[in-house]
């Protein structure tokens, strides 16, 4: 599912349900993050890495730890890109060659109703009126889940090239859905606050994608070198 959201640089692995990826295997550098976690965080933890280790070997790459920053953000081998995101019974991991790509992020939320008070925090008043219009024509998609799960991919695409924290209110993203068989489309962040530097060129907005298969919205936001 995300990697239909990718371009064909990036290498995805994802994981549903119990596939054979459940409960794998940890480095111990990477079980000593977990001895205080509770199953259902450790299941996740490790399925996920799961996923980055065939990922890398996708790419050609040893397969190897992958610890966290003070951030919680992943530690990435010297050379790649990428990012890592789990919901429930679902679970993914994209890397990138960082000579292919500037950065990336991927997101992964149940397509559910978003609580209220979590809107009542997370959106702009302009995302807010462009959600209703949305929700006016096709009531049966959770528009607001897939705004909120874009905010996420937009934040982990944008931290490694800053290393600062962006607000939910640094970003205002539009949600526009295209045609197909299944709800799906595109999404553009117009950033709030000084973008970071890529290429010479400092940024003013994030682009990516979005879709909702098999009960998850997932979307993918990357920023090209150029």
């Amino acid at each position: 599912m995300i990697e239909e959201l990718l371009p064909d640089s990036v290498v995805a692995v994802e994981a549903h349900g119990d596939d054979g990826l459940r409960d794998a295997p940890l480095y111990p550098e990477e079980a000593a993050l977990m001895t205080r976690a509770v199953a259902k965080r450790r299941r996740e933890f490790s399925t996920v890495r799961a996923c980055a280790r065939l990922a890398m070997e996708k790419l050609g790459v040893p397969a190897q730890p992958v610890l966290t920053g003070e951030s919680g953000a992943p530690r990435w081998p010297d050379g790649l890109v990428g990012s890592m995101t789990h919901s429930e019974d679902y679970c993914a991991a994209a890397l990138a060659r960082a000579a292919d790509l500037a950065s990336l992020g991927i997101d992964a939320e149940p397509h559910e109703v978003l609580p209220e008070e979590v809107v009542s925090y997370v959106f702009l008043p302009a995302e807010s009126d462009r959600l209703r219009r949305l929700a006016e024509e096709r009531p049966e998609v959770h528009w607001d889940r897939i705004l909120f799960s874009a905010k996420e991919s937009v934040y982990k695409a944008w931290f490694p090239l800053t290393g600062q924290w962006l607000d939910f209110s640094e970003a205002d993203i539009e949600i526009v859905p295209e045609p197909g068989p299944a709800p799906q489309g595109r999404l553009h962040a117009e950033l709030l606050v000084p973008g970071p530097w890529v290429g010479g060129r400092r940024l003013g907005r994030f682009e990516g994608r979005w879709s909702i298969r098999r009960g998850v919205v997932t979307t993918a936001v990357v920023v090209p070198h150029s």
